[in-house]
């Protein structure tokens, strides 16, 4: 038999061996490169994820740091809310147990408690002097006030409608000026006599014209002529300068 009779035949099955060897490697190749790609995006897909995550935890922990810090704000308002609300029953409680008097009344609106002293306790008729009756009044008042420094005070003059009486003219040309000069005295001597503080206090006189009653009666005028001790909120307290 003749040698190419089966030569040929073998190189065709050695070929035929080769391309498939290299089909398959190149199969295998292409699906290798396809696991390479998939396991690329899924490494991509998984940093992204933790990114996301990163910023979703970063945001929830500032949420929660916000939520903490409004959560403290809020208490602290409800404790000073609180604190004020006590502070104000005390104040008024403490009034009414050191100024005990008929013609005493004690009275509280939007935050200011108001001590109305009628004229008679603390002066005699027409006149601008503190007596020894009412210099006592005002030191339980000061007594009252010393624990609690942080409440500004107004003294309020106020009078009936009568005019002053021709022989205390030279003193007290009107009823603005004897209002005042009451008012004045008494800051004074809570200043000077019973240490309160002076930026704590101011003096006021309104005369006749802010009446609480008719003058056209005695009982009237008598409950126009008073001293009124407005005791602020604290909010409205004198605030020292600050500093240079």
């Amino acid at each position: 038999m003749p040698k190419s009779t089966w030569v040929v035949p073998s190189i065709l099955s050695a070929l035929l061996v080769l391309g498939a060897l290299g089909w398959t490697a190149w199969k295998r190749g292409s699906e290798l490169a396809a696991a390479q790609a998939a396991l690329h995006t899924a490494r991509q897909t998984a940093e992204q994820s933790d990114i996301q995550a990163a910023a979703a935890k970063a945001e929830l922990d500032a949420e929660k740091a916000e939520s903490a810090e409004l959560t403290a704000k809020l208490a602290e308002a409800e404790k000073e809310m609180a604190n004020a609300s006590k502070t104000k029953n005390t104040l008024e409680e403490e009034m009414r147990a050191a100024l005990q008097s008929k013609d005493i009344t004690i009275s509280q609106l939007q935050g200011k408690l108001t001590v109305n002293i009628l004229d008679h306790v603390l002066f005699d008729s027409g006149e601008g002097a503190l007596k020894p009756e009412g210099q006592e009044v005002l030191r339980r008042l000061a007594a009252v006030l010393t624990t609690h420094t942080n409440r500004a005070l107004h003294v309020i003059g106020h009078t009936d409608n009568v005019p002053i009486r021709v022989s205390a003219r030279s003193r007290f040309a009107s009823n603005w000026e004897l209002s005042t000069a009451r008012a004045t005295a008494a800051v004074r001597f809570l200043h000077e006599q019973a240490g309160v503080n002076p930026k704590q206090l101011g003096a006021l006189g309104y005369g006749e014209f802010h009446p609480v009653a008719d003058n056209a009666t005695p009982e009237g005028r008598a409950k126009n002529r008073r001293i009124a001790v407005v005791i602020l909120p604290e909010d409205l307290a004198v605030q020292p300068p600050a500093s240079p």
